[in-house]
């Protein structure tokens, strides 16, 4: 239900001119999303499916996908508690910046294949 909400309070509008500058910056910009909302991994695969069919590049979309499970913004504090804050810091630090590699390698090496 939430989702759905997101997705319509979200326009093709914002995303297709949010989106689609530079595959860099659309995994960036995927990324710190998928981070900041964290949430299961089924709906972001709902999700992940609606903004690919209102235009959203497959580098955003692989991005927010892979760090919305991965990367803990709002879980931050409670891991810094219970692991350290340097622990907590470098895991999600770690897991953004793969999320951004892992979108690139990912759609160009679909790429290569087609």
């Amino acid at each position: 239900m939430l989702t759905s909400l997101v997705i319509s309070a979200f326009p093709e509008q914002i995303s297709t001119s949010l989106f689609g500058k530079n595959s860099i910056f659309d995994a960036l910009v995927g990324a710190t999303f998928g981070g900041i909302a964290v949430g299961h991994p089924l709906v972001s695969y709902v999700l992940g499916g609606e903004l690919l069919n209102s235009g959203v590049s497959l580098f955003a979309v692989t991005a927010l996908i892979v760090s919305w499970v991965t990367v803990g913004v709002v879980q931050l504090p409670a891991e810094a508690l219970m692991l350290g804050n340097r622990f907590a810091l470098y895991r999600n630090l770690v897991c953004y910046l793969s999320a951004i590699a892992i979108a690139l390698l990912t759609v160009y090496t679909l790429q290569l294949m087609a």
